[in-house]
This record gives structure tokens, sequence and C-alpha cells, in this order.
């Protein structure tokens, strides 16, 4: 059987990334998100990140044939065997199903986290977001600023707005999430297993809200 499976879900721009690491490195767990793989994917330019780029650009989901395909591939690997933490995985019923009957014969998920955030906090926190293109370090114009506007503290690349966080781009994001999502909570509230933690917190709070939901 495998370690600890955890699901952490929620919104974008509910903060998922940040907690997930955290998670992860408490539990001693690997982590991945559909978006960072597909990300992987666009940066090598294989065929499945140019296809998942045509959708992410228009701030939509990428079909759940592509997207469970991926994200079950790298859950069945060895590397995963100590137990994982899924960051947004999964988004819809399909790929819910798709993941329980995947783990069945594993356990099952062991904790479905769900980050509660409103819509106006969500397009406040997504549309001020950049990104280095070198080393991938993200940005807020509020909350994050760098030391020189547009370049990376880190590495001293240069910072953009993917073109997902712009703000057309957002409202989409967020109708497509409260479509095709939402329902996704209520099927596992059904269940008895989810547990929901209020995102707009800081983020410290909500991260030790988080790991005490985890334990």
């Amino acid at each position: 059987m495998l370690g600890l499976k955890i699901l952490l879900l929620g919104p974008p721009g509910a903060g998922k990334g940040t907690q997930a690491t955290k998670i992860a490195e408490e539990f001693e767990v690997s982590q991945a998100s559909s978006g960072d793989l597909f990300r992987q994917h666009q940066r090598n330019n294989t065929e499945l990140g140019r296809l998942a780029r045509s959708f992410m650009e228009r701030g939509v989901l990428v079909p759940d044939d592509v997207t469970i395909g991926m994200m079950m591939e790298w859950v069945n690997a060895q590397e995963q065997a100590k137990g994982f933490v899924l960051d947004g995985f999964p988004r819809t019923l399909a790929q819910a199903e798709a993941l329980d009957g995947a783990l069945a014969e594993k356990g099952g998920a062991d904790r479905i986290l769900n980050i509660k955030v409103s819509e106006c906090e969500l397009i406040r926190r997504l549309s001020g977001r950049s990104i280095c293109r070198r080393c991938q370090r993200p940005y807020h114009q509020e909350f994050s600023t760098p030391r020189e506007p547009g370049t990376c503290d880190r590495c001293g690349g240069e910072l953009y707005q993917r073109d997902d966080d712009k703000p057309e781009a957002v409202k989409t994001r967020i109708r497509v999430y409260l479509e095709e999502s939402e329902p996704l909570v209520e099927y596992y509230r059904n269940t008895g297993r989810l547990k929901e933690i209020d995102g707009e917190d800081t983020i410290e709070h909500v991260g030790r809200a988080l790991l005490a939901a985890a334990k």
C-alpha cells in the first residue's frame, strides 16, 4: 500500500501550490499539479505540451482524458511509493472517478482538503501575479514584489504575466472552475471525507490549519 495520499482542492489562486509544497515537506512525500506537469511538457515542446497550451492560454481546462493519463502515470511511478500530495487534481467528477478507481487497490485517498476563497479575492490575487521566465519564481504586485521591477531577485531573469493570469483569462478560469469543479467538492463532501479550510486567512494560518487537518 502507498504511504500518505493527500488531495488538495481549491480554485485557481487559492494558494494550493504554496501550501502543497509545505505539506509535502512536512510529510516527506512528493508533490505534483497538472499545471506544473503540463508546463514542463510545454518547456520541452512535447506534443502533449503543445496540446495543453492551446487550452491553457484560453483559461479553459485541458480535456480529462489527457489530464488523467498524465497524472496517473505520475501517481503510479515508483518515486511516489512513499505517498504524495496532488495539488489541484482531480478538478472534475470524471477525474475524481478515474482517480478513485486507480487508487481503490491502494487504500484510496487518505486526506481530501479543500481551500475556500471568495471570487473577488481570487481575481485580486491572480491578476497581480507574475513569474520569472528563467527559474519560475512567482511574484505579486501587492504581496511579493521584486526589488527591481520586472527582474527576478533570485536569478535576474525577466518577469512576465502568464496568459492565463491576465484579467479576462482569470475571469474565465474562475467561471470554468465554478461550473466544472464545484460539483467535485460536493461529490467529496457527500463521502464524508472532505475537510474544508478558510483560505482567506494569512498563509501561515492557512498552512497550520491544513497540516492539522492532514494529520
